[in-house]
């Protein structure tokens, strides 16, 4: 087994995927080093990322000013500048995707957060992106809302790559899940190949923690309200950082079930693949918590883990890697006990969720909102030089 704890992941079926993307990262040869030494096998893309890379370097310059010439609209610079960096990301994946048998070496390019509540838009951008991007490893991702669910079976019957982003609960990646099957099944009842399809449901873990710890800090607070039982106060700080965890073992007890079960069975005779769980924002937010807080509780057979360049490189120096995906299911302290408790503390589950999904699609707008305002800039600046 490797020596190195990115590469021993591989080893126990998890795929780390890179969720950075820069144009130096892919023309300087720091990608192809990465896929060779530390066993990179995908990358993920997103606005907040994309707004870093364009507005911090001159890398894009040339192509703002060139595009900028032809007319075209910031958005649509912008969309260029994307697919063309997805595209060499993508070609420098190859040689995984194709030693993988399609599996992994996928590089994914996020539909317009504006359309996250738009099932029609997200479909028609969905499309044109495939179009664009035109490679097999590409994935398109969309937001898994309750307007977005059905764009992604729609796109998935067409045959369009998904990575569905922004899953927060359980009951939201089964619907997901169920979406994949229902058009992995259209497909066979249209005589079309289902063996080349692959989707991921990006489930987000630490932001979890980031919500429901500062409820349960107001709860244990002394000051908070004097007449709340003191087992009130003392049960808030025992869960504090437990949720997050629990919430995305209890997702991959629910991909074990999907999966694992009669219907897919048939479908993967006919070739088709499981669409594994992605454990997304498994950065630490609260530096209480360990560096690795989340990437080791989170390791799993059949699953990906997208890291930022900071988690990664913590990783390749101090990951212990083992697979702990089924601990502290059950019991006093396990996870479906935790979120049977959190009606006690006066924590809604269901608001909690809402919560995040509401943030998590205005974050994605203000991203890229902020990004076209950066382009416009640069584009002036550029023009001007």
């Amino acid at each position: 087994m490797s020596a190195n704890p990115l590469q021993r992941l591989t080893d126990l079926g998890q795929s780390v995927w890179y969720d950075y993307i820069r144009r130096d990262l892919i023309q300087g040869g720091g990608l192809k080093r990465l896929i060779e030494q530390d066993a990179l096998r995908g990358m993920t893309s997103n606005p907040t990322i994309f707004q870093k890379a364009i507005a911090e370097t001159s890398l894009y310059d040339d192509d703002i000013r060139r595009f900028g010439e032809q007319g075209l609209s910031t958005a649509e610079v912008f969309e260029r500048l994307a697919v063309t960096d997805v595209q060499r990301a993508a070609d420098a994946f190859r040689p995984v995707f194709d030693a993988t048998g399609g599996e992994d070496g996928f590089v994914s390019i996020e539909v317009g957060p504006a359309l996250a509540l738009d099932t029609e838009g997200s479909i028609a951008e969905a499309r044109r992106l495939w179009r664009a991007c035109e490679r097999p490893n590409v994935m398109i991702k969309i937001p898994g809302t309750e307007e977005g669910v059905p764009a992604i079976r729609r796109c998935l019957a067409e045959g369009i790559n998904i990575n569905i982003t922004l899953l927060f609960s359980v009951p939201r990646h089964r619907q997901v899940m169920e979406a994949y099957l229902t058009a992995l099944e259209e497909r066979v009842a249209a005589g079309q190949p289902i063996d080349n399809l692959r989707s991921v449901a990006s489930f987000f873990v630490s932001r979890v923690d980031t919500n429901v710890d500062k409820k349960l800090d107001a709860v244990a607070a002394p000051a908070a309200d004097a007449a709340r039982p003191e087992e009130v106060r003392r049960l808030a700080k025992e869960l504090r950082g437990k949720l997050a965890i629990a919430n995305a073992r209890l997702a991959y007890v629910a991909f074990e079930e999907v999966f694992g079960g009669d219907r897919f069975r048939a479908l993967a005779a006919r070739g088709a693949r499981k669409q594994r769980p992605l454990w997304a924002s498994t950065s630490t937010k609260d530096p209480r918590y360990p560096d690795l807080y989340y990437v080791e509780a989170l390791v799993a057979p059949d699953s990906i883990d997208t890291m930022p360049p900071e988690t990664l490189e913590a990783y390749r120096d101090h990951g212990d890697p083992k697979v702990r995906i089924h601990d502290g299911l059950d019991g006093p302290e396990g996870a479906r006990e935790a979120f049977r408790r959190l009606p006690e503390l006066g924590i809604d589950e269901q608001q909690v969720y809402r919560e995040l999904e509401e943030e998590g699609v205005r974050k994605f707008t203000d991203s890229y909102d902020a990004l076209l305002k950066v382009l416009a800039e640069k584009e002036k600046a550029v023009q001007v030089g």
